[in-house]
């Protein structure tokens, strides 16, 4: 039985994703259900799309994921199914697919066409589990949908690189619970473009001009403990996704503060990378 993962701006307060689980349990009490985030901001579709495009690929293929992220149907926001890399995945036509889609080609995009039998104002929990549990039982997606070729795509979220490669402008992409600030810089960009030439990255008011390779290497551990900088300390480094990120070590926004509050940084706020 293939796994279902849930991902959704529902938060844990409301009785929305236990009732989601509970109608999946009802209808294949043998399937396992695995929470990828239930804390996207409300209806941020680039949030989700860097959480999901971080999670789903280390679940097995054919696993079965509800993205409950602006899931209210309009003529402008029909439901659909991506088989994409080997995964299924259940969302609104909203644009997020097209950020997941940036390495791989979807298989196969069928455009829902189940309403009319289902009335509901909670489309996760009847059309979306519907649909997850109609596939984990080894359904086709010809049965509950029509087959597309194009889906809404977001642009905009790819760094401008200037015609003498010696400038990056990128942006923040993502926020985590650390208050760290992950931006659309990959690795690989940076490298393509910087060939090994020294920089300067400039947010705000911050500068970096180091890239650490673990959090803690931003720490002098040779020097003893009550005279070395730790609190508060700025670094940038390249995450476990192979995005460039600017963090404080240790950092909590709720005590001593983050990357985000610290530096005065927020969603879509330029970070420019400058070659010599």
């Amino acid at each position: 039985m293939p796994i279902i993962t849930l991902t959704t701006d529902f938060g844990i307060k409301d009785h929305f994703v236990s009732a989601v689980k509970g109608a999946i349990y009802t209808k294949l009490p043998e399937t396992t259900i695995v929470d990828i985030s239930h804390e996207v901001s409300p209806f941020h579709i680039m949030e989700a799309a860097y959480i999901i495009q971080n999670a789903y690929k280390n679940f097995p293929k054919g696993t079965i994921h509800i993205i409950g992220i602006d899931s209210e149907p309009n003529p402008e926001n029909k439901h659909i199914v991506v088989l994409l890399d080997d995964h299924y995945f259940i969302c609104a036509n909203n644009g997020l697919i097209s950020l997941l889609a940036t390495a791989f080609r979807p298989e196969k995009i069928v455009e829902i066409n189940i309403h009319n039998a289902i009335v509901s104002n909670f489309p996760v929990l009847d059309v979306f589990v519907t649909v997850a549990c109609h596939i984990a039982r080894g359904g086709t997606l010809e049965v509950i949908g029509k087959p597309i070729t194009e889906i809404k795509t977001i642009t905009g979220v790819t760094p401008i690189v200037n015609l003498e490669g010696k400038q990056i402008v990128g942006s923040i992409l993502y926020i985590d619970n650390y208050g760290n600030l992950i931006t659309n810089i990959t690795r690989k960009i940076f490298e393509d473009i910087g060939k090994g030439r020294a920089f300067k990255i400039t947010a705000r008011t911050a500068v970096f001009e180091k890239i650490h390779d673990r959090y803690s290497d931003a720490i002098n551990f040779t020097i003893e403990k009550s005279k070395r900088e730790e609190d508060g300390k700025k670094l940038a480094i390249f995450n476990s996704s192979s995005y460039l990120e600017l963090a404080i070590y240790k950092s909590n926004p709720k005590t001593v503060g983050g990357a985000s509050n610290l530096f005065g940084l927020d969603f879509r706020d330029t970070v420019t990378v400058n070659f010599e």
